[in-house]
């Protein structure tokens, strides 16, 4: 068995490297310390890695390591990258691991570097020449803004493997389901004029308002249509989110924007939803004079489901003895199901944590944490036969 750093060794120089990704360029950093520290790790744990340059995106890599031959193996995924911060809300350094009233606090520990660390100290500990199946270890870029690793791998058509772990935390309860987001701009842009004569514009605040009515119409109407008993929250949410129009109480507005979230359940294919609001908006600014764009404020995220019936979903349910569950958050699960593969989400940790300042994983979920890997690892690599 090869010697790897223990775990809090592990996470300690994973966390000390930072690996912001922001939609933000002043906040946007490089994630290649991070993917270099692992392909060292799993180097010396006898994997074949590839450093894959994500295109398009400077600066940013995928990790693919491997060992075993042939392609119905088990993918344990991982983001390398964590949300911004405000340091002056922490009361450490979120770039050194602090322990506190056992919890090990540091910018990622939670979400979700501290899942790469307890795969490889998990992989450290184990007899890797008896695996029968491929072990792939999958480490992606940019999960917490473009999700840019993850959909290149999709675009290259890259095949993984058969069953997949995401690690995202989850308080090592299994996660089968998640709804989809999408996030648009609505803009209605009309002529502007002195307020003293409505002949000398067209009111484009006034067309938003009629936007505003078909846009809550049709999501009275999505709720009736859809409906899954899984989620806290039954149906497809729609929010109006924020609006910007006009410069001056005595001016007729000449543009107004609107910036609303969609979150569909499975089953509701985000490129159909846009289609349906660009006709209904439409059809409700028919007359006005009034001219619509709409445009995607980003890709958006298809929601996920995983079959129950998957051998991964019911050997996570085995081995925890709970149920999978549906989450309203979103992951790189329906990317990696595109792909061929069955995923479930599944890590230490708890979502409550991630993203917030003094983010920490507590230490009660790392032994636990391990033991479900190794069993994973035993159940779709060790044995003769799924």
């Amino acid at each position: 068995m090869t010697i790897v750093p223990p775990f809090r060794t592990l996470l300690q120089r994973l966390v000390a490297e930072p690996s912001v990704s922001s939609v933000s360029p002043e906040w946007d950093q490089s994630n290649v310390r991070v993917t270099d520290l692992l392909q060292e790790w799993l180097d010396a744990l006898g994997f074949r890695t590839e450093k894959l340059a994500v295109p398009g995106c400077p600066g940013k890599f995928n990790l693919v390591a491997s060992r075993g031959e042939g392609l119905d193996g088990l993918v344990l995924s991982g983001h390398t990258d964590t949300v911004p911060f405000d340091e002056s809300r922490w009361h450490s350094d979120p770039f050194t691991l602090v322990e506190r009233d056992g919890r090990l606090h540091g910018l990622g520990t939670c979400d979700m570097k501290g899942f790469f660390a307890l795969v490889l100290e998990t992989l450290g500990g184990l007899d890797l020449a008896r695996l029968k199946r491929p072990l792939i270890v999958l480490a992606t870029a940019d999960e917490e803004s473009t999700m840019c690793g993850a959909r290149s791998l999709l675009q290259a058509q890259r095949r993984l493997g058969r069953h997949a772990v995401i690690g995202e935390p989850t308080g090592l309860r299994p996660v089968r389901m998640h709804k989809g987001i999408a996030m648009e701009a609505i803009r209605v842009t009309g002529r502007s004029g002195h307020s003293s004569d409505p002949s000398l514009g067209d009111n484009a605040l006034e067309g938003m308002h009629l936007v505003m009515g078909e846009l809550l119409a049709w999501r009275r109407e999505l709720q009736r249509r859809h409906h899954n008993p899984a989620f806290q929250v039954e149906v497809p949410t729609l929010n109006l989110g924020h609006i910007h129009g006009g410069d001056n109480p005595n001016r007729i507005c000449g543009s107004c924007e609107l910036h609303i979230d969609l979150r569909p359940l499975p089953g509701m294919e985000i490129e159909r939803l846009r289609g349906e609001l660009e006709r209904r908006l439409r059809r409700a600014l028919a007359g006005t004079g009034l001219e619509l764009e709409t445009r995607p404020l980003f890709q958006g995220i298809p929601a996920m489901e995983t079959p129950a019936s998957a051998a991964i979903v019911q050997a996570a349910e085995a081995l925890t003895g709970q149920p999978a569950r549906a989450v309203a958050y979103a992951t790189e699960g329906p990317l990696l199901n595109a792909l061929g593969m069955e995923t479930v989400i599944l890590g230490p940790g708890s979502i409550e944590q991630a993203h917030q300042p003094d983010e920490f994983l507590s230490l009660s979920q790392v032994e636990p944490g391990a033991r479900l890997l190794r069993a994973l690892i035993q159940r779709f690599c060790m044995e003769t036969s799924d």
